[in-house]
């Protein structure tokens, strides 16, 4: 059974790549809930939860322990944004309530986001030193894996919030996913980010529509 789950187990081809079953699955269920969230449907947390805990193990596979932490992190946002948007949902399951954060907020997630972009940039480039039996190999790219994982950290927490300024993070995100999950040959996912990218401005713009719809 444990060998299903092996990045080495392999679903189908495309175009010559091949796509392991835990890549495709955690695909399919990321691609869903960023398009329930983007409709501001509160389903998008149980659904993310599925595809954080196949990511989670797919990255622990490639060595990229950033985002394997990353995805720990998301299953407990995962949990509370569940519960934060039950408190405001309406009888559709849709959000409502979202706005920008105030300026010194914004200020300051950003400023926190590049201060421990660092440390775990600095952490991540000696993991495999500090607990050899866990990370036996030296991590890939750890300050530009840091970056994309915190800032999606900062990204999920303002997301249960219902801030507006979440997608302009995701959007960042996923332009460099692009071309790391590229360099790291997970082609599936760099395609993923691709369509992430897509979907994060489109999430952009259905809530800022929301918004004006609901001053207007």
């Amino acid at each position: 059974m444990l060998e299903f789950w092996s990045v080495n187990n392999i679903a189908f081809n495309i175009l010559g790549y091949p796509i392991s079953y835990i890549e495709f699955l955690g695909t399919i269920f990321y691609l869903w809930s960023v398009w329930l969230i983007s409709q501001r449907n509160i389903l998008t947390w149980a659904v993310g939860i599925v595809s954080v805990l196949l990511y989670m193990v797919l990255f622990y596979q490639i060595r990229l322990y950033s985002d394997m932490v990353e995805q720990v992190y998301y299953l407990g946002i995962s949990v509370y944004g569940w519960w934060r948007w039950s408190t405001s949902k309406l009888d559709s399951g849709e959000v409502l309530n979202l706005r920008y954060s105030p300026r010194r907020e914004i200020i300051l997630a950003a400023s926190v986001t590049i201060a421990l972009t660092f440390v775990m940039g600095a952490l991540m480039s000696q993991i495999h030193i500090i607990l050899p039996a866990i990370f036996p190999e030296q991590a890939s790219f750890p300050y530009l894996d840091a970056l994309t994982t915190v800032m999606s950290f900062t990204a999920m927490w303002l997301m249960t919030h219902k801030r507006i300024e979440s997608w302009y993070y995701w959007i960042v995100v996923d332009i460099l996913g692009i071309w790391l999950y590229d360099i790291k040959k997970v082609k599936f996912i760099a395609l993923l980010y691709v369509i992430l990218l897509l979907m994060a401005i489109n999430g952009l713009i259905s809530w800022l529509k929301a918004v004006k719809v609901r001053h207007s």
